[in-house]
């Protein structure tokens, strides 16, 4: 499913409007599209059915799925991006992807993702079939946040590597550069998380009982003035996760400018470019899916992203 934020500051929303009718913009489709989605339920608002006559608020949510806006089958074509691959046979590969490229394809990009990378590669050895916009997908980094991550081949080797990580037999270990001086060297953060009001992207600390459950684990690895290395590992695996626990702490990650980072940075660093937040995936650790074998990857500094690389060696020259 994908969502529209109707926050969005490309959006205008007039007041009164019908949901056949901003859909029926939105999308460029007839209106009669629009209410024949809406009507046979493959689009939500607010998580449930609504009819084409619904006025729409500022605070709604929308979900639909992008296979239900044409007739014909959503088609994401491949193409020849560079794969910085680790691993592969028939079952699996691993991946160390590049930062600034989006997992998989949205409503609103169709190209230039990681699954069009990896048709082009497999061709149609991928798992999802039935999920144009995830083939081969089975867990998902941010667009900016770089590293390991698994891809699968197979629907039976997705289903077994997705129940490691939602069982939490997978390990997945990140490095981030995180903003302060932390008073605790190690410690887990044990907070739910929900989305930020409407926000479809941003998340934020939710009450038990209207929130995902989310655990992460930090231990500062090496403390700079004003800056940390910290390694992180993943309990849960929550839409930025990482991000808003690190920020419920008081230490936004470095230029993770959507929770914060801008109120951190001390004046010696504002001048560091970077392109958003300073994070990568660097350790993944699982059972293989066909033959049992623990299979355990860790990145190397030379294969690390180019920006956390550029932080933590002016971070390194400070300290001296």
């Amino acid at each position: 499913m994908e969502t529209i934020k109707l926050t969005d500051e490309n959006i205008l929303l007039k007041p009164d409007t019908r949901a056949d009718i901003f859909l029926s913009s939105y999308f460029n489709i007839s209106r009669s599209t629009a209410s024949g989605i809406l009507a046979a339920g493959k689009v939500t608002i607010n998580g449930k059915n609504q009819k084409p006559s619904y006025k729409l608020k500022n605070t709604d949510i929308i979900e639909y799925d992008p296979r239900f806006l044409n007739n014909a089958p959503l088609e994401i074509l491949p193409q020849n991006i560079k794969l910085d691959i680790k691993f592969e046979d028939d079952n699996l590969l691993v991946i160390n992807k590049q930062k600034g490229i989006l997992t998989h394809p949205t409503a609103h990009q169709r190209k230039d993702t990681l699954v069009n990378a990896l048709l082009y590669h497999c061709g149609d050895n991928l798992s999802n079939k039935d999920e144009p916009l995830r083939r081969g997908i089975v867990h998902r980094l941010d667009k900016n946040t770089a590293g390991l991550m698994l891809a699968a081949k197979t629907d039976a080797a997705a289903a077994l590597l997705q129940k490691q990580i939602k069982e939490k037999s997978a390990t997945r270990k990140y490095l981030a550069i995180a903003l302060g001086v932390f008073d605790k060297k190690e410690g887990a953060i044990d907070k739910p998380l929900a989305h930020y009001m409407s926000d479809s992207v941003k998340m934020q600390i939710a009450k038990k009982r209207e929130g995902k459950d989310a655990l992460t684990y930090y231990k500062v690895l090496k403390q700079f003035e004003g800056a940390a290395l910290v390694e992180l590992e993943l309990k849960t695996g929550r839409t930025h996760q990482i991000r808003a626990h690190m920020a419920s702490i008081n230490h936004p990650l470095f230029n993770d400018t959507l929770y914060g980072s801008k109120g951190h940075t001390i004046e010696k660093y504002r001048n560091i470019k970077t392109d958003e937040q300073v994070l990568i995936s660097y350790y993944l650790s699982f059972t293989h899916p066909k033959n049992n074998e623990i299979m355990t990857f860790e990145l190397k500094y030379d294969d690390w992203d180019g920006d956390f690389k550029k932080v933590l060696g002016i971070l390194e020259r400070e300290k001296r």
